[in-house]
C-alpha cells in the first residue's frame, strides 16, 4: 500500500481521535494559515489571525447562497485567491434533483486527498471485520458529462472528478476495490449501455468479485431490477462471446471484445442459478459466491431501498459508506457490522473544523409551538466538536481546506457516543422543509416515515413501493399534499384507500395535523403511476447531464421541476383521496 498497511491506517486514526480538541484547533489553524490571503477571509477582517476566538468573531455562519458569488467568479476564470490560496482548477456539480438547479462547489487537491484518506480509513475498518484478498469489485459507477465553465475550468460531478484522477485508481488498487469494468464502460456516454456492461463484466469475473458496490443504494437497486429484465440476454453474450447489438458505443464494443470470449459453461451455470432463484432472493451471493458484502451510501434518503436491497443481497451484510458530500467529508463508518439503519459515523477531527448548532425545541403556550419538529427550534450559538452531548441533535457547520468557512450543511445528526474523544454521529435528516402549505413544515424524514407506515398495508398483497415522491397541489382550495407511488403489482381499491388514509394520519408535524383538522389543508391524495415512471424521471435527469452515480430520486417535486411533475401526471393510473380527517 505504498508504505501503508491497513493496520497503520487504523493506528493513525486512533491516535488522531484521542485528543480531538487539540487536533481540531490545530486543523483550524492550518486551514486559516493556508488561506490567510484569500479575499473572503480578508474582507471579513481576520487579518491573518488563526485563533478560534477571532475566527468565530469575524467569520459568520454561511450557506451556499453566501458563497455562490465567489464560486461563480472562480468558475468565470478569476485566478486570484478568492476562497483558497491556490487557484481552483475544477468544479463539482451537485445533482440538482432536489431543487431542479445544480450548484457549483470547489474541487481541489485537498478535497481529493481527504477523499482518498476517507476511503482508506473506511476500508481498513471494513477489512478488519470482513477481510478480503486481492480481487475485483463489481462497481456500478458512472462518469457524468463534463463541460468547461466560462473561465475554462472542468466541471463535472464530484464522483466523476474523482474517477478521472490517477490517485483514485491507486487507492482502489490499495484497498482491493478495482472495478471489473474497463474505463470505457464507466465513462460511457450512454448510462443504459454502461449498466448492461457493468453487469456483463461482473458475470465474466464472477469468481474474482469480492465487493458489490455503488455510490448510492438506489444505483444497486436499479442495477438488479435491470438484471431481472436482461439476464437471459447476458447469458447469450457469454455463451457466444458476442456482445449484444444493444451496445452501440464503439469504444465500449472495442473494450469488451478484449474480455468477452465464448464461455458456454459459465453461461449455463448463470442460467441454472437464475432459474433456481425464488423471486430473485439472494441473487448477489448466488452469482458472486466470493462477495463478502454489499457497499454504498445507505443512510438518509437511501433507507427506503434497504428492504429490496436485503432481498437481493440475501445472507450478505449491507455495509454503509462514510459520511460526506460534495462540500466535504465528516466521518468514517468504523463499525461496519452495524445495519445501515443504526450506522454511526465517527468524525475525523483533522479533515476539517466542525461546529454544531444545537437543535432546541421552542416551548411556548400555543399548541402548535409544542411540535417536536426540528424545523421549529431556537437558533443558538454553535459549539465545538468536543462540546456535543450524547443523545442531543445538532446541525453540522463545516470549515474545510476547499474554501468553505462555517458552511451550514443543512444536515441534522444525533450524537450516539464517542470513539476515544471523537463524537459518533447518526444521520437524522436534512433540515430543509420538503412540503409546506401554510403553517405545516414536513421534512423528508417525515415523508419517509409516513410512506413506511402505509407500505406495511401492502405486505399481505406481496406488493412493494418501487419508488415515491410528493408535491403540493395548489390548484385546489385548500391546497393539499400529493404522494406519487409506483407499485410492483396490482392492489385492490380498498387497500389503496387504506394506504391513502394511513399516509394522511402518519404525518407527525403539529402544523399539518392542526391544519387538516380545521380544513386549512385539503385531504391528502395518493396517485399511483404506471410501472417505469421513475425510470423516465431518471432518464430526464440524465439527459440534462446529471450523474447516474449521484442520482437521488427527488422526494418533492417543486415549481422548478415542472417537467418532472408533467412526467408523473402523464403516467397516473389511479387516484385516491384520504377520508382520515372527515
Amino acid at each position: 500500500m505504498n508504505g501503508f498497511t491497513h493496520q497503520s491506517v487504523i493506528d493513525e486514526f486512533e491516535a488522531t481521535t484521542k485528543d480531538t480538541g487539540k487536533v481540531q484547533i490545530e486543523t483550524l489553524r492550518k486551514i486559516l494559515e493556508k488561506n490567510s490571503e484569500t479575499e473572503y477571509l480578508q474582507k471579513l477582517g481576520l487579518n491573518g489571525r488563526t485563533d478560534l476566538e477571532s475566527f468565530k468573531a469575524c467569520v459568520p455562519l454561511a450557506t451556499h447562497k453566501d458563497f455562490d458569488p465567489y464560486i461563480q467568479r472562480i468558475a468565470d476564470g478569476d485566478l486570484s485567491p478568492v476562497l483558497t490560496e491556490k487557484p481552483i482548477k475544477s468544479m463539482s456539480i451537485s445533482s440538482g434533483t432536489s431543487q431542479g438547479k445544480p450548484k457549483f462547489l470547489p474541487f481541489n487537491e485537498e478535497y481529493l486527498i481527504s477523499t482518498m484518506r476517507m476511503f482508506r480509513i473506511s476500508f481498513a475498518f471494513r477489512n478488519r471485520e470482513f477481510p478480503i484478498r486481492v480481487g475485483k469489485a463489481l462497481q456500478f459507477i458512472y462518469g457524468s458529462k463534463q463541460f468547461k465553465t466560462k473561465g475554462g475550468l472542468t466541471a463535472a460531478s464530484a464522483s466523476t472528478n474523482l474517477y478521472l484522477t490517477s490517485q483514485y485508481k491507486i487507492t482502489m488498487k490499495d484497498i482491493h476495490s478495482q472495478s471489473c469494468s474497463p474505463d470505457e464502460v464507466i465513462f460511457s456516454p450512454d448510462f443504459h449501455q454502461s449498466l448492461y456492461c457493468h453487469l456483463l463484466c461482473g458475470l465474466i469475473y464472477s469468481q474474482e468479485v469480492q465487493i458489490v458496490s455503488s455510490a448510492f443504494a438506489f444505483s444497486l437497486i436499479h442495477a438488479f431490477r435491470t438484471f431481472e429484465q436482461v439476464w437471459e440476454e447476458l447469458c447469450c453474450d457469454i455463451r457466444d462471446g458476442i456482445l449484444s447489438n444493444r451496445i452501440t458505443v464503439p469504444s465500449i464494443r472495442t473494450a469488451l471484445s478484449k474480455i468477452l470470449k465464448p464461455n458456454p459453461e459459465l453461461a449455463d451455470s448463470i442460467y441454472k442459478k437464475c432459474s433456481g432463484l425464488s423471486n430473485w432472493y439472494g441473487v448477489i451471493p448466488e452469482l458472486w459466491p466470493n462477495a463478502k458484502y454489499v457497499y454504498g451510501i445507505m443512510t438518509g434518503s437511501m433507507e427506503p431501498y434497504l428492504m429490496k436491497l436485503r432481498h437481493y443481497a440475501g445472507r450478505l451484510p449491507l455495509v454503509s459508506a462514510g459520511y460526506g458530500s460534495s462540500e466535504g467529508w465528516i466521518g468514517a463508518n468504523i463499525k461496519p457490522w452495524l445495519p445501515p439503519e443504526l450506522v454511526t459515523f465517527t468524525v475525523v477531527p483533522d479533515i476539517g473544523y466542525f461546529e454544531f448548532i444545537p437543535i432546541r425545541e421552542k416551548v411556548e403556550d400555543h399548541e402548535l409551538e409544542k411540535t417536536a419538529s426540528i424545523l421549529n427550534y431556537i437558533e443558538s450559538e454553535p459549539i465545538g466538536l468536543t462540546e456535543v452531548k450524547v443523545g442531543e441533535e445538532y446541525e453540522i457547520v463545516l470549515t474545510n481546506f476547499s474554501g468553505l468557512y462555517r458552511y451550514r450543511l443543512g444536515d441534522v445528526v444525533k450524537v450516539t457516543g464517542f470513539h476515544n474523544s471523537a463524537p459518533e454521529l447518526h444521520f437524522t435528516c436534512r433540515r430543509s422543509v420538503l412540503l409546506t402549505i401554510n403553517i405545516d413544515k414536513t421534512t423528508e424524514n417525515d415523508l419517509q416515515l409516513a410512506v413506511e407506515a402505509a407500505t406495511k398495508l401492502l405486505a399481505e398483497e406481496k406488493v412493494e413501493v418501487i419508488d415515491y415522491t410528493s408535491n403540493v397541489d395548489s390548484s385546489t382550495d385548500p391546497s393539499h399534499y400529493v404522494i406519487f407511488w409506483e407499485l410492483s403489482g396490482n392492489v385492490s381499491e380498498g387497500v389503496l384507500n387504506e394506504c391513502c388514509c394511513c399516509l394522511d394520519q402518519s404525518f407527525v408535524d403539529a402544523g399539518y395535523i392542526l391544519s387538516r383538522k380545521v380544513c386549512g389543508i385539503g385531504a391528502l391524495e395518493l396517485r399511483v403511476v404506471q410501472k417505469g415512471t421513475f425510470h423516465k424521471i431518471l432518464d430526464h435527469y440524465l439527459k440534462l447531464g446529471a450523474a447516474a452515480s449521484q442520482f437521488k430520486t427527488p422526494r418533492c417535486i417543486g415549481a422548478l421541476n415542472s417537467a418532472v411533475l408533467q412526467i408523473l401526471c402523464d403516467n397516473v393510473v389511479e387516484s385516491y383521496f384520504s377520508t382520515a380527517f372527515d
